[in-house]
C-alpha cells in the first residue's frame, strides 16, 4: 500500500489527479483530474469544481512567477480562454483593461471585470490627467500611465487566481460582477509540520524594443525643392544653393548619394559655414532608447501549527525603463494571519501595502511632448546627438535645442525635464470572524478595505512646445472602498442529498477626491513651486461617493454527489438610483449533472463527464450624480459653472441576462481533459449620454435605452502526452470567439448611428442597429463598381462626404497554448497566444506615410520628374469611368492617400502569434540542498514577447490608446514600443 501511495501523490504533483488520503482514494475510487479541485467563487466561498454548473479557471501561482513581468496581470494573457489583457503601450507600469467574453457595454470604460483581492472588491479606480492622446498643436497636455491597484499586487504573494467568467459566477458581487470576476487568493502561511519557511525570491530582466517600424534611410529631410539647374537639393536656411528647405517634417528630399548641402551645425546652432556631407543617421531613432532593466527581491516567512498560521513578506522592485530617465521603484509588504480561538471561533486577517514611486514616467500619445510625437517628426538625416545639450548655449532652463521646429519638443528635454512624478500608497486589507452557532450552522462576518493616497506631479520647463513659460501641475488624489459582509450558512447532509443555504447582505461605501493645481507659466525659469505661477489655477475637491447597501441568500443541492443545484438571488439599494427606482432584484440558478456517474461509465476511454447548465440576471446601476443638477468647480476661485449634462431623475438600473452550457470530459486514463462552454449575455437599459441642442442651455443628457447581446464559445485542453518517471509533457490549450450585437438604440437616433466614442476627431466608434460594439467608421477611398479606386481629375483620390465602416476593432478568435516539459530536474516551458483578424488605426503610420519615413512611401521616387499616377480610375461626365493618367509629385500623393482622415489607408489587420514567454529552470538535487541546509533551490532563465509574427506595420498589434484614464482598444495614437523582455531568476527556500 506504501507503493500505491508514493504512485498517487506523484500523480498529484504532476497535476494529473486530486489526491486525499481517504481509505476510499487510497482505494483509487475517485482519480478523476479537477474532481477535488477547490475553486474560490463568488463571496470567497470555496466549492468543488465538479459541483459548479459555470465555467471558471484556476491559474496556480507557478504560472503567474515564471516569467517575471512590470505587471504580473500580462502573465494571464494567452492562458484563460475567453480572457483579455489589453494595456494601452504607454510605459512601465502598464495599466490593464481586463475583459471577459467581450464588451456588453456602450461606455467603453465600463466592461472590465471585476477584481477581488482575498474576498474584498477593488474599485478599480483610474484618474487620467484629464487630457486626450490627440493633442498636437492644442497647447495641452497629454496622457501618462500612471498604473493601478491591481497591478500593484506582490506576485509573490498570489497563491491562485480563479477565472469566474461569467455573470452567472459572479452573480453574487451584484452590479460590479455583471462582467465576470478575477478572484486572486494571496498565500497564508501554511507549512508543512509546523516548521518556519523562509523563501527569497530575486531576479533581474532586461528589455530590448520588439519591433520597430519599417523607416527609410534612402531619402532625406524637403518635400521635391528644386534649385534654379532644376536639381533637387537640401538647405538649412537660406544659401547660394536656394530657400530654406530645413524647416519641413517631411522626408521628401534628395537621396543620399554623396552630395554636400547647407546643414545644421550643433557647434554654432545654426547653418553650416561650409557645406556638408549628406547623409543618413540610420540609428537616430533608436540610438534614443536604452536596455531597460528590472531587479527586485522578495523575502516571506511562513509559519503555522493547529491553531495558527502566519506569514509575512516583503519585496522591493526597481525598474529602469527602455526610454532615458524612465521607471519606477516599487514597495511591497503583507501579514496574514489565521487564528482557531477556539474549536468554534476563528479569526483572520490579511493586509497588503504596496508604495509606487517615480520621478518621471513617459507620457503618451500624439502630442508636441510626447517621445511618439519626436520618433514621428524625427528626420533621417538629423543626428541624435545633436539634441543633447538640451538647451541652447547660455539659455539653460529658458530656450530649448529644436532646430528644425519649435513645434517638437527635443527628446532630451522630454526626458529630463518634461517630469511626471508619482507617489501611491495602497493599502488592502481585510479582517474576518467565523463562528459555528450549532453543529451544522455557523456566521461570517469580513470587513475589507481599500485605500489610496497618490500625490502627482508635472513639470514643463520653459520654451516647451505647448508651454512657452513653462507649467507646473500638483494632484492629490485619494480614495477609499469600505465593503461590510456578514453571511450566515447551514450545511447538513439527509442521506443522499446535501444542502447548504446561505444568507446574508453588505454595505458598500465608496468616496474619493481629487485636488488639482496647476501653475500656468512660471515666472522663474526651472523654479517649480505653485508660489511661481505666473497664473494659478486652483480647482478644490469636489464630493464624489457612492452606497449601496444589499441583501442575498444562496442555496446550494446534490443528490449522491453526482447531481447539484445552485439558487442565488441578491437585492440592491444603489444610491446613484432615484428613490422610486433604487431597489433592484436578481437571480441565478445554475446545475451541474455528473454524467459518468449518473449513466455509471467506467471506461479508461473517458473518466469523467460533466454537464453544466445555468441561468442569471444581474442588475448594473449608473454613474454618480445623474439625477439632479450640481454646479462644476470653475477655475475661477469662489465661482461655479453650470454643468453641461441634463440629468435624468427617472433613472432605472440595467439588467444583464446570462445563458451558458457546456461539458467537461476527462479521457484516457485522465491524461486528457477538455471543456466546452456556450453562452448568451443580454444586456438591456443601458445608461446612454446623448446629444441635446445648445439652445437647452445643455450638450447633451443621459437615458436608459439600447440592447446588446454576446454569443460565444470556449474550449479548453489539458493533456499529457508522455508520463514517466523521469520525463512529462504537458500541453494546455484554450480557443475562443465572442459576437457581439446591438439589437436596439434609443428612438431619438431614428435609424442614425449613435457615437459611443471616438478618438483624434477622425475614427468613430458607431453603434448601428446590427452592428456591433468595436465597430471602426471613418472616412475612406471611393471605388468603382468593379472595385478600382477612383481619381479625381486632380490626380488626388476622391473625397467621400459620409464615413463608413471600416473594421472592427476586436478579433474573430483569439488562442492560445502552453507547453512544459520536465526532465528529471529540468523544466523547460514556453506559451504561444494570437489572435485572428481585428483592426487598428495607426495614428503613427498616418504621419509617418505622409512624411515619406516609412520604406512603402519609396515607391516611385525615380520616377521622372518625380511624378507618381495613383492605380485606379476618373469617373468620367457621363458616369462611366476611364484609368487614371493624372501624375502628381509623390511627396502630394503619399500626403494625400495616407491622409489622417482616410481611416482606411491606415487601419491593419492585428491578427498575430506571440512567444509570449518561454523559462528554462533546474531545481538542485537534495544532495547539493542538504549540504546548503536549505531546503529548496531553483535557477531558471526566462523571456517575455521573444518573437512576434504579424503584418501590423508598426510596434504592436495589440494596439490601443489611452485617452485620459480610458484604453480604447483599436486604435494607436503615439503608441510606445513593447519589450522583449530576458531575465534571470533565483528562488531559495530554507
Amino acid at each position: 500500500m506504501r507503493k500505491e501511495t508514493q504512485k498517487l501523490l506523484v500523480l498529484s504533483l504532476l497535476g494529473l489527479i486530486s489526491v486525499n488520503l481517504t481509505a476510499q482514494q487510497k482505494a483509487k475510487k475517485d482519480t478523476i483530474k479537477g474532481l477535488d479541485e477547490v475553486v474560490v467563487t463568488a463571496l470567497g466561498i470555496k466549492r468543488q469544481d465538479k459541483s459548479l454548473g459555470y465555467s471558471t479557471q484556476t491559474i496556480k501561482s507557478g504560472e503567474i512567477l515564471q516569467t517575471q513581468n512590470n505587471n504580473w496581470a500580462q502573465a494571464l494573457e494567452g492562458k484563460v480562454a475567453g480572457l483579455k489583457i489589453q494595456t494601452a503601450g504607454a510605459g512601465p507600469l502598464g495599466t490593464s483593461r481586463i475583459t471577459l467574453r467581450g464588451d456588453i457595454s456602450m461606455n467603453m470604460g465600463n466592461n472590465g471585470a471585476l477584481i477581488v483581492v482575498d474576498g474584498v472588491p477593488l474599485s478599480d479606480k483610474k484618474t487620467g490627467t484629464g487630457t486626450s492622446a490627440y493633442g498636437a498643436g492644442s497647447g495641452g497636455d497629454l496622457p501618462i500611465d500612471y498604473g493601478d491597484s491591481f497591478n500593484s499586487i506582490n506576485p509573490e504573494d498570489i497563491e491562485s487566481v480563479s477565472i469566474l467568467k461569467g455573470p452567472s459566477a459572479s452573480a453574487l458581487y451584484g452590479s460590479r460582477g455583471s462582467r465576470g470576476a478575477i478572484m486572486i487568493t494571496t498565500k497564508s502561511g501554511k507549512t508543512k509540520k509546523g516548521k518556519i519557511q523562509i523563501t527569497l525570491n530575486s531576479y533581474s530582466s532586461y528589455d530590448t524594443v520588439l519591433k520597430w517600424p519599417d523607416y527609410q534611410y534612402e531619402y532625406g529631410q524637403g518635400t521635391q525643392q528644386k534649385d534654379k539647374n532644376g536639381n533637387y537639393y537640401y538647405s538649412y536656411g537660406a544659401s547660394p544653393d536656394g530657400v530654406n528647405t530645413g524647416s519641413t517634417s517631411s522626408a521628401f528630399g534628395p537621396k543620399f548619394d554623396g552630395q554636400y548641402y547647407f546643414q545644421y551645425d550643433p557647434a554654432i546652432e545654426g547653418q553650416s559655414l561650409t557645406r556638408q556631407l549628406w547623409k543618413p543617421y540610420k540609428n537616430n531613432i533608436k540610438d534614443f532608447w536604452r536596455t531597460g532593466a528590472t531587479y527586485s527581491n522578495s523575502l516571506s516567512v511562513d509559519h503555522s501549527n493547529e491553531n495558527t498560521s502566519f506569514r509575512t513578506s516583503l519585496s522591493y522592485l526597481k525598474n529602469e525603463w527602455m526610454m532615458p530617465n524612465t521607471g519606477f521603484n516599487r514597495l511591497n509588504a503583507s501579514v496574514s494571519l489565521d487564528h482557531k480561538l477556539s474549536s468554534k471561533l476563528k479569526i483572520g486577517t490579511k493586509v497588503n501595502f504596496s508604495q509606487t514611486t517615480s520621478d518621471n514616467l513617459p507620457a503618451t500619445g500624439y502630442n508636441n511632448q510626447s517621445i511618439s510625437y519626436f520618433m514621428i517628426f524625427q528626420n533621417p538625416n538629423v543626428d541624435l546627438e545633436w539634441y543633447k545639450p538640451i538647451w541652447k548655449k547660455g539659455q539653460e532652463q529658458v530656450d530649448q535645442i529644436h532646430p528644425f521646429s519649435s513645434y517638437i519638443d527635443n527628446p532630451y528635454l522630454i526626458a529630463y525635464e518634461n517630469l511626471n512624478s508619482t507617489n501611491k500608497k495602497i493599502l488592502t486589507g481585510n479582517i474576518n470572524i467565523s463562528y459555528q452557532l450549532a453543529k451544522n450552522f455557523d456566521v461570517y462576518y469580513k470587513s475589507g478595505l481599500e485605500w489610496s493616497n497618490e500625490v502627482r506631479t508635472q513639470r514643463r520647463p520653459w520654451s516647451s512646445a505647448n508651454y512657452l513659460k513653462g507649467y507646473y501641475r500638483e494632484q492629490y488624489i485619494r480614495y477609499m472602498d469600505l465593503n461590510n459582509d456578514i453571511l450566515f450558512t447551514y450545511k447538513n447532509r439527509f442521506g443522499d442529498f446535501g444542502v447548504t443555504a446561505s444568507a446574508g447582505g453588505s454595505i458598500r461605501y465608496y468616496e474619493s477626491t481629487i485636488s488639482d493645481y496647476r501653475a500656468i507659466g512660471l515666472n522663474k525659469a526651472g523654479l517649480y513651486q505653485l508660489s511661481n505661477a505666473a497664473s494659478l489655477d486652483n480647482r478644490l475637491p469636489k464630493p464624489n461617493d457612492t452606497q449601496v447597501n444589499s441583501m442575498y441568500a444562496l442555496a446550494n443541492f446534490s443528490y449522491k454527489d453526482m447531481v447539484f443545484v445552485d439558487v442565488t438571488a441578491r437585492n440592491d439599494w444603489s444610491s446613484t438610483l432615484p428613490r422610486h427606482n433604487r431597489s433592484y432584484f436578481y437571480p441565478s440558478v445554475s446545475s451541474s449533472f455528473i454524467l459518468s456517474d449518473i449513466f455509471k461509465i467506467k471506461s479508461n476511454d473517458l473518466n469523467f463527464w460533466k454537464l453544466r447548465l445555468s441561468w442569471s440576471k444581474v442588475g448594473n446601476d449608473t454613474y454618480n450624480y445623474m439625477l439632479d443638477k450640481y454646479y462644476e468647480n470653475s477655475v475661477f476661485s469662489g465661482s461655479v459653472e453650470s454643468p453641461l449634462l441634463y440629468p435624468n431623475p427617472d433613472l432605472k438600473p440595467e439588467m444583464i441576462t446570462n445563458i451558458e452550457g457546456g461539458m467537461d470530459f476527462t479521457m484516457l486514463k485522465n491524461r486528457l481533459t477538455f471543456n466546452f462552454t456556450a453562452y448568451q449575455i443580454n444586456s438591456k437599459n443601458q445608461s446612454i449620454v446623448i446629444p441635446v441642442l445648445y439652445e437647452t442651455g445643455y450638450n447633451k443628457r443621459i437615458i436608459n435605452s439600447g440592447e446588446l447581446r454576446n454569443r460565444g464559445i470556449e474550449l479548453t485542453l489539458s493533456a499529457y502526452p508522455v508520463k514517466n518517471k523521469n520525463f512529462s509533457w504537458n500541453i494546455n490549450a484554450n480557443w475562443s470567439m465572442n459576437r457581439n450585437k446591438i439589437l436596439s438604440l434609443p428612438d431619438e437616433f431614428q435609424g442614425q448611428p449613435y457615437t459611443m466614442a471616438s478618438v483624434g476627431g477622425v475614427v468613430y466608434y458607431n453603434a448601428v442597429v446590427g452592428g456591433s460594439l468595436g465597430d471602426m467608421y471613418g472616412y475612406g477611398l471611393m471605388y468603382s463598381p468593379d472595385g478600382q479606386v477612383i481619381y479625381g481629375t486632380d490626380g488626388l483620390t476622391a473625397k467621400p462626404t459620409e464615413v463608413k465602416k471600416i473594421g472592427n476593432a476586436y478579433p474573430k478568435w483569439r488562442a492560445g497554448l502552453q507547453n512544459e516539459f520536465r526532465y528529471k530536474n529540468f523544466t523547460v516551458s514556453f506559451s504561444f497566444d494570437g489572435q485572428y483578424k481585428g483592426m487598428a488605426y495607426s495614428q503613427s503610420h498616418h504621419k509617418m506615410s505622409e512624411q515619406g519615413k516609412l520604406t512603402h512611401t519609396l515607391a516611385g521616387r525615380d520616377n521622372p520628374g518625380g511624378l507618381i499616377v495613383g492605380q485606379g480610375v476618373v469617373q468620367n461626365p457621363d458616369g462611366t469611368f476611364s484609368p487614371n493618367t493624372k501624375g502628381i509629385p509623390v511627396s502630394t500623393y503619399y500626403g494625400d492617400y495616407y491622409r489622417r482622415a482616410n481611416v482606411e489607408t491606415n487601419s491593419f489587420d492585428t491578427s498575430f502569434i506571440k512567444l509570449r514567454d518561454a523559462r528554462i529552470s533546474y531545481s538542485f538535487p537534495k544532495s547539493v540542498t542538504e549540504s546548503l541546509k536549505v531546503t529548496d533551490i531553483n535557477l531558471a532563465l526566462f523571456g517575455r514577447n521573444l518573437w512576434m509574427w504579424t503584418k501590423f506595420p508598426l510596434f504592436d498589434p495589440e494596439a490601443a490608446t489611452l485617452d485620459d484614464s480610458t484604453i480604447t482598444p483599436g486604435v494607436e495614437m503615439g503608441q510606445l514600443p513593447t519589450a522583449r523582455t530576458v531575465g534571470i531568476q533565483l528562488n531559495v527556500k530554507f
